[in-house]
């Protein structure tokens, strides 16, 4: 099992910067950096931590489903 502290690092290694500076993440992504530090967890979870502890990413999902997309909007907010 993880350590707590490690989670909100796995979500900005799971970021990426697009060409346009624009930075975003997929649930994915996020679930495949908190395994490297022993955390499992399904999509819904991951989901679930990035609404109740991410203020700066909205949600851009172009499809239905759990791996959703998120886009930086707000460079201010808290990770």
């Amino acid at each position: 099992m993880g350590r707590r502290y490690e989670i909100p690092g796995a979500f900005r290694a799971a970021i990426k910067r697009e060409p346009s500076g624009r930075r975003t993440v997929t649930t994915q992504d996020f679930v495949t950096q908190l395994s490297i530090i022993n955390w499992q967890w399904s999509l819904r979870e991951a989901n679930q931590w990035i609404e109740n502890y991410v203020t700066a990413f909205k949600d851009i999902s172009p499809n239905e489903g759990e791996n959703r997309l998120f886009m930086l909007y707000n460079p201010n907010g808290g990770i």
